[in-house]
């Protein structure tokens, strides 16, 4: 079948794992990814939508569209596909204006009824599907990443000079920036400590010192490598829940032991005391990360244990074998049909 993607950014994250990663895998099944950015005005977005008469299968990610331009693309003879892997019912956590938006959840519930199938990242998202739509045909996708393109970390370090190591992007390092007291307390209690932040913008600690590292497709895999321990922290809230873990994900995958929070996805990615540790507390932090820091043999099994288990579950080649069941059923209800 013929799969056109509609996305916000062919360079977008979520574009990278969970569409463009999959292309080898849907190619050698026969099927053909085409990958289109939506055009951001109205009138140049309707002309686009007739372009996409000749793919079977039509995969709008992420965006929540206007009615009218729903009504558009289901005139199409094509399958809607809906793919997300946040909260985007929901303001994100900061938002001045508070998580709950009326306008976001009607436009949320209004795609979901016109897909014909809808992708969740996690089963919390999944579970908002349901409640907005019972019978909606709604598939559990986690986002995934490939961890043969990661080299394993060698954790040859001890005691002084352990790097924790956070990644993201400078909007997610509002995270970083709101448990600035729990980053200065480690700070304080573990003294060598280093934090690298791999971002597109960076921070000072009074009490942890921080090595900058601008972030780059190219390099990202090698300086998680580098590390000894991948760290993150969320608010407990639902726009928390509604998040897929990709940071959690390249840590394992670079062999790193995490310590996180228990809130949402992390609470099941992070097995406490196999890949790593949850903890809540400063005193649990400081005392997770002060047993890693001392002790490498330990990070190199957790990291074994955390790389494992992204192998089994959330790689792209585990992502791409639901992706083709999902469009195995959309074949056979087109011939149905």
């Amino acid at each position: 079948m013929h799969l056109t993607a509609l996305v916000q950014g062919s360079d977008h994250v979520c574009c990278r794992y969970r569409i463009a990663a999959f292309r080898p895998f849907l190619e050698r099944a026969g099927h053909e990814l085409d990958i289109q950015v939506l055009p951001k005005r109205w009138l140049p977005r309707v002309r686009f939508f007739n372009t996409l008469r000749r793919s079977d299968v039509v995969i709008l990610q992420r965006k929540l569209m206007h009615l009218w331009q729903l009504y558009v693309l289901r005139r199409l003879p094509s399958h809607l596909v809906f793919d997300f892997d946040d909260a985007i019912f929901l303001r994100n956590s900061y938002s001045t204006r508070g998580m709950l938006s009326r306008a976001r959840m009607f436009r949320f519930g209004n795609t979901i009824r016109a897909a014909d199938a809808v992708v969740a990242g996690n089963a919390f998202l999944r579970e908002k599907v349901w409640s907005r739509r019972p019978d909606c045909r709604a598939h559990l996708i986690p986002t995934c990443v490939d961890p043969s393109g990661y080299s394993l970390a060698a954790h040859t370090r001890a005691g002084s000079g352990v790097q924790l190591v956070w990644i993201g992007s400078s909007s997610t390092l509002r995270g970083v920036e709101v448990s600035r007291p729990l980053v200065e307390e480690i700070g304080r209690r573990i003294k060598g400590l280093r934090l690298k932040l791999i971002c597109d913008r960076f921070l000072h600690f009074q009490h942890l010192p921080i090595v900058n590292c601008q972030w780059s497709a190219a390099t990202e895999t090698e300086e998680l490598a580098a590390c000894d321990i991948g760290i993150s922290w969320l608010p407990d809230d639902l726009w928390s829940r509604g998040k897929c873990g990709l940071k959690i994900l390249q840590y394992m995958a670079a062999g790193l032991p995490v310590v996180a929070n228990p809130v949402g996805v992390q609470a099941e990615m992070v097995q406490h005391g196999i890949s790593g540790f949850l903890a809540e507390t400063p005193a649990q932090w400081s005392e997770a990360i002060s047993l890693l820091a001392r002790d490498p043999e330990l990070r190199r099994r957790m990291g074994q244990a955390g790389r494992q288990r992204v192998e089994r579950d959330f790689s792209v080649s585990a992502g791409a074998a639901r992706w083709l069941l999902l469009l195995d059923e959309l074949k056979a209800r087109r011939r149905a049909a």
